[in-house]
């Protein structure tokens, strides 16, 4: 599919939209906080990043914030739970306490301060050093924003389901009359198009990880939201389920159009062989990285776009800024839906080379 170079222009700005509006507040509280040393890249990678603890806003010096599960294991000790706010600086001191032999660094990862043990995702010297590993398995702000989504979903689509199982054939109402027409779009022109008379094996998949897409941009737009889409980690498990279904449903024609290519000289077949694994691989690697790039790109946008204010502190640039960070935060809403659907689609798309059925031209 090739894309427009205008119009991937256009949504990547748009990718900049609605954080705008809940994120300034924030955005003033932490450069008031400080206001002769304001660092906008802290700041930007703050908001964007995960965390040990889901912070909203913040009013006065009053943080609206809620403390997530520190969850290790190690084998020595076993499991460990405890809150995060234990690791908090809590304004008595410029350092982070050391709770149970643990600390939070300056960018919020926990370290260990015993010799000989380290924290898994850390840096700490006591690897080099023999230590045994301490496994960090803690519900991070990112994993709180994935477990509600799951939730909305459940709620959306068995409200969905108790409709059509109520209603029996008549007309859609309320929830159901919403979302039914976007389940027919993706069932009539991204699956059935895109994989044809074998689609209903793959729909539920297709159905799901757009709706997951989608939910999860949207709630990244509020207030307070966690940047889940924008995990790497997150669109390399979306991208990597892809590609496995791709290859687990390769028929006999597509592993022989990879192995064995048609349609061109004898000789060339073996040399053809890495290429076609190479674009295996690359399909799904663009995937992980659209989604990941576009969601990211907006936010960052958006919030250095609100750092200006605080770096010129000039009313013109403030009003200039909010204005266009409001504009490019409604952007961002049509963005959510749009990297959603290519994502869908081009799934829907590398299915469909999977099973297609080819005839094969061995003239040599």
């Amino acid at each position: 599919m090739k894309s427009n170079p205008f119009k991937t222009k256009f949504l990547q700005i748009f990718l900049f939209l609605a954080i705008s509006l809940g994120f300034a507040a924030n955005a003033s509280d932490e450069a008031n906080h400080d206001e002769n040393k304001f660092d906008i890249s802290t700041m930007i990678f703050h908001h964007i990043g995960d965390a040990h603890e889901w912070h909203f806003a913040t009013i006065g010096h009053t943080h609206l914030s809620i403390n997530l599960p520190v969850i290790l294991w190690s084998a020595d000790r076993g499991l460990e739970m405890f809150s995060f706010s234990h690791l908090k600086n809590h304004g008595e001191s410029p350092a982070s306490p050391i709770y149970k032999g643990y600390l939070a660094d300056h960018h919020g990862k926990i370290i260990s301060t015993e010799s000989g043990r380290f924290v898994s995702g850390s840096k700490d010297p006591n690897e080099a050093n023999g230590g045994f590993k301490i496994y960090n398995i803690s519900i991070t702000k990112n994993v709180a924003s994935l477990l509600l989504s799951v939730v909305i979903l459940f709620l959306v689509f068995f409200s969905v389901s108790a409709g059509y199982k109520k209603r029996k054939g008549a007309a859609p109402a309320g929830i159901q009359s919403f979302f039914e027409p976007i389940i027919v779009f993706i069932r009539d022109e991204i699956a059935v198009r895109n994989i044809g008379k074998k689609h209903e094996k793959f729909l539920p998949y297709l159905l799901t990880v757009f709706f997951f897409i989608w939910f999860n941009n949207m709630l990244g737009l509020m207030p307070g939201g966690a940047n889940l889409t924008g995990n790497i980690a997150v669109t390399f498990s979306l991208a990597f389920i892809t590609l496995l279904i791709t290859i687990f449903s390769g028929n006999k024609d597509y592993w022989m159009h990879i192995f064995w290519t048609p349609g061109i000289p004898l000789w060339l077949r073996p040399i053809m062989i890495p290429v076609e694994l190479v674009g295996i691989i690359s399909k799904p690697f663009s995937l992980m990285v659209r989604l990941f790039a576009n969601i990211t790109a907006g936010h960052v946008i958006i919030l250095s776009l609100l750092g200006l204010i605080f770096i010129f502190k000039s009313a013109v640039v403030g009003v200039a800024a909010t204005l266009f960070s409001t504009v490019m935060s409604l952007l961002e809403l049509f963005v959510a839906l749009l990297q959603a659907y290519v994502f869908t689609l081009l799934s829907a798309m590398y299915f469909g080379q999977a099973v297609a059925e080819h005839e094969h031209d061995d003239h040599h």
